[in-house]
């Protein structure tokens, strides 16, 4: 009898915290369109609020092993209202495996090195992402970039014509 390995690919997630409604079916669809096929798949994530932690629980839910990328700072405090750091712990908990980063200048250099973390250990990206320039350092539209010139196919996945919140 032959047996036959799968194939694993490792798939990162970056996205906006917050999604508009008139987007998340289109999102929803997407990721699990990426989570389909004979591969066997690991996830990788910040679960930040929005795109990661939306990402997280898709993947948990597909019986995909997650990897939480923390970046180094005091994460869990910045992450925004009780509702999003329960969510956070929750899926922290269920992850395979975390990765801690070590401590950055700035909240700002902490997301971006675990947005290039990300990007440099994954097969491809899946990217929540509305087109438009980073906000601030460390973005979407930054990690996007630093994939893009680093080789790692996007897949990008928004609504055109939709304005993020």
């Amino acid at each position: 009898m032959r047996v036959v390995a799968r194939v694993r690919t490792r798939i990162g997630v970056t996205g906006h915290r917050s999604i508009p409604g008139a987007v998340l079916p289109f999102v929803r669809t997407g990721i699990r369109r990426q989570f389909q096929g004979d591969e066997e798949i690991e996830a990788l994530s910040s679960l930040a609020a929005g795109a990661d932690q939306l990402f997280a629980d898709m993947a948990l839910d597909c019986g995909i092993a997650v990897t939480a990328v923390i970046p180094g700072m005091d994460y869990e405090a910045h992450l925004g209202d009780a509702d999003t750091r329960a969510a956070y712990r929750r899926l922290l908990n269920s992850c395979r495996t975390q990765v801690n980063l070590p401590e950055e200048a700035t909240h700002e250099e902490a997301y971006f090195a675990a947005g290039r973390w990300i990007v440099d250990h994954a097969d491809r990206l899946i990217a929540v992402w509305d087109g438009q320039p980073a906000r601030g350092l460390g973005g979407t539209g930054d990690v996007v970039a630093y994939a893009r010139r680093r080789g790692v196919p996007v897949t990008v996945l928004w609504r055109p014509g939709v304005l993020r919140i």
